[in-house]
């Protein structure tokens, strides 16, 4: 039974260690909410004056070579959307080779079961992340897609990927995210949650949400 205790008490330190050190790399960013970082690093940098679809449309009617670019840009169907958010997120789907079956979480519905919810990711694998979305009136600028990871409440990681600049159409957009490597042996094993948000260059919130996994041995543990 004491050799037990101690196994125990090993492992609860090891983790502790862990989680300190992920703490103490992760201090430098001063905790600042998500995007604010990336705000500082950008404080010279002025977004263009938006136009609206229909100004940019009316650009060099007389260019044939550009109106059939802009065509090819922001097609030539009317887009029947008129109310609602201009960017709507769909859908975030996890994608990895290794995986026995799709993770997709849809974002369309109720996002608060999301926070009760948690899928399961094999430590170490490779994985990608794939955001849908909508663009349905008015041409976009400068979309950005941000996460913070935490585990038992301290900040683990923080990511953010410049997804880009999109135009209405009927369609859905998709992004896909560089590869990524989940944490990986018996201290990284556990629950994380992530606060993603997704925003634009004017500020605009889109979608703020939480979702959760859990790093296992093996998928069917």
């Amino acid at each position: 039974m004491l050799g037990l205790d101690v196994c125990e008490f090993g492992g609860q330190v090891l983790e502790l260690l862990w989680l300190t050190m992920c703490y103490r790399g992760l201090m430098a960013d001063k905790d600042l909410p998500i995007g604010e970082e990336e705000d500082e690093r950008n404080l010279n940098y002025n977004p263009p004056a938006q136009k609206s679809l229909q100004e940019i449309q009316d650009l060099d009617k007389d260019d044939e070579s550009l109106v059939k670019y802009k065509q090819t840009l922001l097609g030539t169907q009317p887009i029947a959307v008129s109310s609602g958010p201009n960017v709507q997120v769909t859908r975030l789907t996890l994608l990895c080779d290794e995986a026995p079956g799709p993770i997709a979480i849809d974002l369309t519905e109720d996002l608060d079961p999301l926070e009760r919810k948690s899928f399961t990711l094999k430590e170490g694998v490779n994985y990608r992340l794939k955001i849908h979305f909508k663009v349905n009136r008015e041409i976009v600028a400068g979309l950005r897609y941000h996460h913070v990871t935490t585990r038992k409440g301290i900040i683990v990681d923080k990511v953010s990927y410049m997804v880009g600049s999109y135009g209405p159409r009927v369609e859905e957009h998709e992004f896909v995210s560089p590869a990524d490597e989940a944490p990986k042996g018996m201290i990284s094993r556990g629950q994380y949650q992530v606060k993603s948000c997704f925003v634009d260059d004017d500020k605009n919130n889109y979608l703020d949400w939480v979702w959760c996994f859990d790093i296992k041995k093996d998928w069917d543990e």
